[in-house]
């Protein structure tokens, strides 16, 4: 399946959506629930929020360096980044939702100063991959969509919109092909009808069949994913995290 070409004035609606959904979660959340784990490891849902708003400010940065072509990094480093988080884990929920807010909306002024020129710059993740400026906004849905999951709110990747599930399964898959040190498996989707061959194998040792979402649960490290299947039967095969 052919990945989804961004589209930033598209993927900008669904980012404002999703912001709207995240928030509506956390501002659900008891007080005392930030303290609790959130479902990555680790990490509590004062850190996940920390993050997710640090993230904003993150790909603020991006959008500022596409727009002036000066390089900006997402983080000024790995220790600033887990600083930041580490030190916004602990504040009170109001203060936390605040702060989302804002980075949300600082976010989206910067998406709109944007030239259309400045959306084929070319910038830097913190992974090291190189993307267009145009690919941002769908970073930040990403975000947005399986973190609200990663909350442990009540929402699970079986409540992910269809569109968005089909279109980030297609992502992870497409980027596990040909990738050394991941097992060779073929992917397909019976619910869409398609089909990837992951790791650098030519010929898959096993298929993974199943619908959209349990396998992006599965592709993106994430449960439940109930319903798949492996042929040859077996467990399914352990992947490199994300």
């Amino acid at each position: 399946m052919t990945v989804q070409r961004p589209d930033p004035a598209r993927d900008a609606v669904a980012v404002r959506e999703a912001t709207e959904h995240f928030l509506a979660a956390a501002t659900e959340l008891p007080a005392d629930a930030l303290s609790g784990p959130s479902l990555l490891p680790g990490w509590s849902r004062g850190h996940l929020l920390a993050h997710v708003a640090r993230n904003a400010d993150a790909l603020v940065n991006l959008l500022t360096w596409a727009r002036t072509g000066v390089e900006t990094p997402m983080y000024a480093d790995a220790a600033t980044r887990d600083r930041d988080i580490e030190q916004g884990a602990g504040r009170p929920l109001d203060v936390q939702l605040d702060d989302l807010r804002a980075s949300a909306e600082r976010l989206e002024e910067a998406a709109a100063q944007v030239p259309p020129a400045g959306w084929a710059a070319q910038v830097t993740m913190r992974s090291g991959k190189v993307i267009a400026a145009a690919e941002v906004p769908w970073r930040r849905l990403v975000e947005l969509r399986l973190h609200l999951v990663d909350l442990g709110a009540g929402y699970g990747t079986e409540d992910l919109p269809a569109g968005f599930a089909a279109r980030e399964l297609a992502v992870i898959a497409d980027g596990l092909t040909g990738h050394e040190g991941v097992a060779a498996v073929r992917i397909l989707d019976t619910e869409a009808g398609t089909d990837w061959t992951i790791g650098a194998a030519a010929e898959p040792d096993l298929t993974v069949s199943g619908a959209t979402r349990p396998l992006l649960a599965w592709l993106s490290g994430r449960a439940p994913y109930d319903g798949l299947t492996v042929a040859p039967d077996g467990p399914l095969p352990v992947l490199p995290p994300l």
